[in-house]
């Protein structure tokens, strides 16, 4: 495929008149669209993909024109330059892709039905209008839109609705923005509104396949996140209303539309009387997210793909400190440390990694620059270092400038930087391109030396690196006042350490709230230290402390096996973050053990240690009143139980289902997965398979749907996983958008890991195919990556991806992917009987 040509370099489009005309029988599009813009050149290209186009006219009269669809091109040639009119008359087919505008499917008491969306993020508005479909390429838009309208039906879009005329829906004038942000929806819809305290109407929308009180939390979260919004970013929203609309089909998690964001039904609507508090957490910070971006993206919006990570990696951070302020109860940055950190700090360590900015050169390579763990996480936790550094007065002063300066426009990485550090007085430039320009991260040895305490910092790297000398600035956040704010240099040596410890009376500490994006490595005589002295530590320290040690070992920095001793240490607390992180490394501890054998049967003893005593304290079903951190556990030591397959567990489980079996939807959310799987797992039949397929054909609940899918992936019998497999290509029982956490399911069971292995290989042109164009088709590659572990797999994923490594959009996946097996393979080897061994000295006692 060619080199990125940037249409915008020979016209400049300023105003769009669109109209679409769609027929959902026919899945036939019809359109016209008008652009007014300057042409810098007598020859000019404009964006079009799967357009047939029968007319182009400049300035009234018809102009020669020519499409190229290897590089989504109509040329157009014009008779002078300047001030231009384009009028463009096409049709084009209404697809099921997810991308462009396309139907999404649903069921209302068994009837079919269909609404239709639209995605246009990355590049895809193509599909529905001429355009120059780049973010820089900013203008305003007239659209109107015709359809097959049934009575009833809704019609919703970034601008309200101004007039009716002829069947055809006009919408009012947008301001400047880029095209991947225009967005509309029609269909048999149902509301929720509400009015922030400035005026905005926020509403949310969903079909009717849905209770109406699942829309309230949404409408809830959306105007208090608005109302917050505005106060934090000193700025108004810029558009009348905010509309928030749940798609059946969606490929995305979901997408910041200005004045029309697009969710996936699971990240939008929820039952408010049987909701977990981690589903109700993961909801929030979804639509939190994408109204950041209506200020943040859309208002200002980055001037190239490469600067993609302005746009997510901002959104990314002030998701947690939006709920933080309007639910500080519920201690979001708590999520953060085990979610955002946690995967950050894993893909960071391959090398090979991309960086946070990163050059974009290749078309196909746009959607492959969506990785959640670069440009989400780590992103969002360089930002979370600004903010600790500079403080929120400056970093509100600094945004206020940065709007001001560049709202309904573009802006790059520089702007940002130059905005923050006219507030706060830092260099933040400096200080933060160290981390934006390069991948991976430092390991920050703490060593003492002759007696005197010395830092280090060296790239860390999971598997085989090439140590090039990189150098960060780090923001140490030490609890010994004498360690420097910014460590700059290769090594820094802090004084005697015996007197610094005298002085300062407590373990010697960096990254004190695991804030900065590196680990530490301490010495024997620091880490004891710091253990003899665990009880005052906090959570977030404890956690810290089993990530870094989880993270040295899988870096083959420190052994392995000497970590499992400690986990007894941190079995009784109380805390979510700690069991999260303890959890995290038990569970990576089945990569040691072969299935069914002696060594398996030793973990398994071990998680029943670590997991029983926090079973019998929590019990099966919620308390009222009970603690966030109580419920955010009981699913961390249930689900360790049950892999122990302790007695007590699996009877209770399947005594809960009984109990529940003619309305499983009401078993508790908290731990309805776990009774399903236990059940599927323990007690499975092929009745009770089908009637859990039934169930999830029918509900609409997508918490539900995801647990009967965790349950039937988890059954042991062959025949089962059979009939699993050919659901995958069945769409009206597992949707696309779906299909990867089955697939993974499946992979993950060791009885069907075989068969969804071979499945994948088999049917790679099927899933390349279906889901092959969007941003999330790389992340089937990344699932395998994180299931296999022996050399076996290693060769037979080596023999399907390696002749795929020249594909656009694979490249970088693939060739990181091989260096994960193949470093976890290698660990594997090295340390599986020193591990075993370990644990066989624990469960001994």
């Amino acid at each position: 495929m060619a080199e990125i040509k940037r249409f915008f370099e020979t016209f400049q489009p300023e105003h769009y008149d669109v109209f679409l005309d769609i027929n959902r029988q026919s899945k036939l599009i019809k359109g016209k669209t008008t652009i007014e813009g300057v042409a810098a050149s007598a020859s000019i290209s404009i964006h079009q993909k799967y357009l047939d186009v029968t007319s182009v006219k400049a300035n009234g009269t018809n102009v020669p024109f020519e499409l190229d669809g290897n590089n989504d091109e109509l040329k157009v040639t014009l008779e002078s330059t300047g001030k231009t009119q384009l009028t463009i008359e096409y049709s084009a087919p209404l697809t099921d892709s997810m991308m462009g505008i396309y139907p999404s499917y649903y069921e209302v008491d068994g009837v079919k039905k269909q609404i239709i969306g639209t995605q246009f993020e990355t590049n895809f508005a193509r599909q529905a209008f001429p355009s120059i479909d780049e973010p820089e390429a900013k203008a305003t838009f007239d659209l109107a839109i015709k359809f097959d309208e049934q009575p009833g039906e809704t019609v919703l879009s970034n601008m309200p609705e101004v007039r009716v005329e002829n069947g055809v829906h006009y919408f009012d004038t947008t301001v400047r923005m880029s095209t991947y942000l225009i967005a509309f929806a029609f269909g048999d819809l149902q509301s929720k509104h509400a009015k922030t305290k400035s005026g905005v109407e926020v509403g949310v929308y969903a079909t009717k396949a849905h209770k109406a009180n699942e829309l309230d939390f949404a409408v809830d979260i959306a105007k208090r996140s608005i109302e917050f919004y505005e106060d934090f970013y000193q700025t108004p929203y810029p558009l009348p209303h905010s509309w928030q609309l749940a798609l059946p089909d969606f490929s995305a998690g979901a997408m910041e539309n200005w004045g029309l964001v697009t969710y996936r039904e699971a990240y939008l609507l929820l039952d408010p009387e049987n909701t977990s508090l981690d589903t109700k957490q993961l909801v929030a910070t979804v639509i939190a997210h994408e109204l950041a971006h209506q200020w943040f993206g859309d208002l200002v919006t980055m001037k190239w793909w490469d600067d993609l990570w302005l746009n997510e990696s901002f959104a990314n951070m002030m998701e947690y400190v939006a709920i933080d302020a309007i639910e500080p109860s519920w201690h979001i940055w708590e999520l953060f440390q085990t979610s955002e950190a946690a995967a950050a700090l894993q893909r960071d360590a391959t090398d090979g990694v991309q960086s946070v900015h990163v050059q974009v050169s290749n078309p196909a390579e746009i959607d492959a620059l969506f990785d959640s763990a670069i440009v989400y996480a780590k992103g969002s936790r360089m930002l979370v270092m600004v903010r600790s550094l500079i403080g929120d007065q400056a970093l509100q002063k600094g945004l206020k400038a940065y709007f001001k300066a560049h709202k309904y426009g573009n802006a790059t990485g520089a702007d940002l930087w130059k905005a923050l550090g006219d507030a706060s007085g830092l260099d933040v430039g400096s200080i933060m391109n160290s981390w934006l320009e390069q991948p991976g991260y430092p390991v920050v040895s703490a060593q003492v030396e002759n007696g005197q305490l010395k830092l280090t910092q060296q790239q860390f790297f999971i598997g085989d690196g090439k140590e090039v000398g990189r150098e960060w600035q780090i923001p140490l956040n030490s609890n010994y006042a004498i360690a420097p704010k910014i460590l700059k240099d290769k090594t820094v040596t802090l004084g005697n350490y015996a007197d610094l410890r005298s002085e300062n009376g407590t373990p010697f500490q960096v990254n004190v709230g695991n804030e900065s994006h590196f680990i530490v490595k301490y010495d024997d005589e620091l880490l004891n230290d710091i253990l003899n002295n665990i009880s005052t530590l906090n959570p977030i320290a404890q956690l810290q402390l089993l990530q870094d040690l989880r993270l040295l070992a899988e870096g083959r920095q420190i052994s392995y096996a000497s970590v499992v001793p400690l986990l007894s240490k941190f079995a009784d607390s109380k805390s979510n973050v700690v069991n999260a992180a303890l959890y995290r490394v038990a569970n990576n501890l089945k990569k040691f053990v072969s299935a069914n054998s002696d060594e398996e049967k030793e973990l398994k003893a071990l998680f029943n240690q670590l997991s029983v005593k926090q079973v019998e304290r929590l019990g099966w079903i919620p308390t009222e009143n009970e603690s966030n951190d109580d419920q955010l556990t009981r699913p961390y030591v249930l689900n360790a139980a049950l892999y122990a397959e302790n007695s007590d567990a699996i009877a209770a489980a399947h005594k809960l289902f009984t109990a529940n079996n003619n309305n499983l939807a009401s078993l508790p959310a908290d731990i309805r997965v776990y009774v399903l799987v236990n059940e599927v797992k323990n007690f499975g039949t092929s009745d009770l398979f089908e009637s859990l397929l039934s169930e999830y054909r029918k509900t609409s609940d997508a918490s539900f749907k995801s647990d009967i899918s965790s349950a039937l992936t988890s059954t042991k019998d062959p025949e089962l996983i059979a009939t699993l497999i050919t659901k995958f290509e069945d769409a009206g029982t597992i949707k696309p958008q779906d299909l990867r956490s089955w697939f993974r399911g499946t992979l993950a069971n060791e009885y069907g890991e075989q068969a969804a292995w071979d499945w994948i290989r088999n049917d790679w042109q099927w899933l390349e195919d279906t889901v092959g164009g969007d941003m999330e088709f790389t992340t089937f590659i990344t699932v395998i990556t994180g299931i296999f572990n022996t050399s076996k797999r290693l060769a037979e994923f080596k023999a399907f991806f390696e002749p795929r490594l020249n594909v656009p959009g694979l490249t970088r996946e693939i060739t990181m992917d091989i260096r994960v097996i193949e470093s976890r393979v290698a660990l594997v080897e090295a340390e599986k009987q020193a591990v075993n061994a370990a644990i066989r000295r624990i469960t001994a006692k």
